[in-house]
């Protein structure tokens, strides 16, 4: 009768963790490159530039990487396979307005399967200062819903962001 009572207090908190946990995650970070807007949103909108500044290329230099569809355009599919530091997964760009806004599709398969949207936005500053906006949102599903009550996808994901925005900085601003 004990090992029934335990198993409910169990099942009681697993219930009461996943109603009180978070359901989705939000994360972005910006920086302002010293670029017109144009010449930011052309680099930015091909996916194989990803490779020269995207923090995950530095944690796996042998990282394999496959490329679909046409550059820049809607349809085009970036893949990866990596270490245990990058996983495994690809991103299809999914919507773009023309000098504004990059949507993507990120879906990850290894070491979890999930599904995020991403996307990178590009603000004039002034005419030669530009500002961008990386972020990525989806859906906390059960039981990483749970992890969520103890880890920060803020924190986990937002020094990535701020990595790559540096290098992407340093990129642009030096070419």
């Amino acid at each position: 009768m004990i090992v029934l009572y335990i198993l409910m207090a169990i099942l009681a908190l697993i219930l009461l963790l996943a109603a009180i946990a978070p359901k989705r995650y939000d994360v972005s970070r910006s920086i302002e490159i010293n670029r017109p807007k144009s010449v930011v949103f052309d680099y930015l909108q091909l996916l194989k530039n990803q490779d020269e500044w995207s923090p995950w290329g530095k944690r796996d230099p042998n990282m394999t990487k496959n490329f679909t569809g046409t550059d820049g355009e809607v349809g085009a599919v970036s893949s990866w396979k990596g270490n245990k530091d990058v996983g495994e997964g690809e991103q299809e760009l999914t919507r773009i307005v023309d000098g504004e806004r990059i949507e993507s599709e990120l879906r990850f398969l290894k070491p979890f399967k999930s599904t995020s949207n991403a996307y990178m936005e590009t603000k004039a500053v002034d005419t030669d200062t530009t500002k961008v906006i990386w972020g990525f949102s989806g859906k906390n599903k059960f039981p990483m819903s749970i992890m969520m009550l103890f880890m920060s996808m803020d924190k986990a994901i937002g020094k990535d962001f701020e990595e790559g925005l540096a290098s992407l900085k340093q990129i642009l601003e030096n070419n």
